[in-house]
């Protein structure tokens, strides 16, 4: 998940905030993008290409060796991706160019991040993870440049008007694993970052569980960038247990250190063997199952939501071709982590958007133009086809860049993520009602 750095930067919660207010902030900066333009949202710094075709530059940005969450493997994706089209002509006849970023989980890297962007002239970012939507959207609103591909770690990728998102985020995650946890759990807690993405995560589960007909769940803050949840652990554990009478249910979600949160709920978990885990990917994948003992650690008969297919589903292959033939031998490009699947999948809309264009000019402007046509760009069938219109299901909410609103249950079975039996849900009604209320 999340770093601590700048804890209280203002920030949209997930759910309080009325859909007017949200509605205005997104209409307010895209007001501000265009004002900002010196010929109002023309020609933006960068434009490149023509009938001639030429090189396209893009940025994908991500942290890294930081003591919280990191994802390596996003610009490393980015870098194989570009190496491949390249190889092939390049795109529509246009070459690619990735420039990376490590946004460092804080605030001040990720606005330099985004401000190296404007300053390079990219056309986009693409397939990108940071938390501080707050420091890098401004000066990417003020160049006119689009956002595709989030990971959806803050709820401002789905208000932006220059956001694009390609999965629903925390938002849809945690309303799905809330609908499930909902039928089969006693008392829920919920273990998260003591941070500002993990202030949004309470009221998001809380309305999935809420439309199974369940109570809140207890919400329990932690450390992201602990060593050891001895005491988290004890205390989960015991809120889990208390009250009901039914098997309660643990939902960690510290990202990379859930993993360390699972030893400690591992060797806890012995006096509470009735006690259920439940998780979402981002926190969990297939990795970590593997690093934890897989069929004889803590996650084996876990519930799981995720946004995309299983890792072993075919539809991947020519991502893992990809990876194999451009990234072998480089262990930050797995293709079972979400990270490099979101970037995968953003480029791939991002090829779709430059096949569009064809050989005419390419800048941010066209992108986003592009982007915004009503055309659906498809990724493959690893998700719905996507678009991003001005009035859509979540026009009225306060998720209105929502454009993916699918959630593949699954569950930890001899060690593998599998899918459950109801398969892939769609959580839009869930989420547009969580607004509402």
């Amino acid at each position: 998940m999340t770093g601590r750095r700048h804890r209280r930067t203002a920030s949209p919660s997930a759910l309080p905030m009325p859909a007017g207010r949200r509605r205005a902030l997104s209409a307010a900066a895209a007001l501000a993008a265009c004002a900002s333009l010196a010929a109002g949202c023309g020609a933006v710094p960068g434009a490149t290409g023509g009938s001639g075709g030429g090189t396209v530059t893009v940025m994908t940005w991500a942290p890294e060796n930081t003591p919280a969450t990191n994802k390596p493997g996003m610009p490393a994706m980015a870098r194989a991706y570009a190496r491949r089209v390249n190889a092939e002509g390049g795109i529509a006849g246009h070459k690619l160019k990735v420039l990376t970023c490590n946004d460092s989980n804080d605030s001040v890297e990720a606005a330099k991040c985004a401000r190296l962007a404007v300053k390079e002239g990219v056309v986009a970012v693409v397939g990108s993870y940071s938390q501080y939507s707050d420091s890098f959207f401004p000066p990417l609103e003020s160049a006119g440049i689009p956002y595709i591909g989030g990971y959806g770690v803050t709820t401002a990728e789905f208000t932006r008007a220059l956001s694009y998102p390609v999965n629903g985020g925390q938002p849809a995650l945690l309303v799905g694993l809330g609908r499930v946890l909902a039928a089969d759990c006693g008392p829920v807690t919920l273990v998260r970052p003591d941070s500002i993405a993990g202030d949004e995560l309470p009221g998001l589960l809380d309305a999935g569980l809420k439309a199974g007909g369940h109570g809140a769940a207890r919400d329990q803050m932690a450390a992201d960038d602990a060593t050891e949840y001895s005491g988290q652990a004890d205390q989960a554990l015991r809120r889990a247990t208390a009250g009901t009478g039914r098997t309660g249910c643990v939902v960690p979600d510290l990202g990379e250190r859930t993993g360390i949160f699972m030893d400690s709920f591992r060797r806890a978990r012995d006096r509470y063997p009735a006690v259920r885990t439940a998780a979402v990917v981002g926190s969990v994948d297939q990795t970590v199952i593997d690093a934890s003992g897989a069929q004889a650690g803590p996650y084996e008969g876990a519930s799981v939501a995720g946004w995309y297919p299983v890792a072993d589903d075919p539809r991947w292959n020519p991502m893992k071709k990809v990876i194999n033939e451009e990234a072998f031998g480089d262990n930050r490009v797995d293709p079972e982590d979400p990270g490099v699947q979101t970037t995968w999948l953003a480029y791939s809309v991002l090829r779709a958007v430059l096949e569009k264009i064809g050989g005419g000019a390419v800048s941010a402007d066209t992108v986003r133009h592009t982007l915004d046509s009503g055309a659906s760009f498809g990724t493959g069938g690893l998700t719905p086809p996507l678009r991003w219109p001005l009035s859509g299901p979540f026009a009225s909410t306060g998720f209105a860049r929502l454009a993916n609103a699918d959630v593949t249950l699954q569950t930890v079975r001899q060690g593998r993520l599998v899918p459950t039996a109801r398969g892939v849900v769609d959580v839009t009604k869930t989420l547009q009602n969580a607004v509402v209320d």
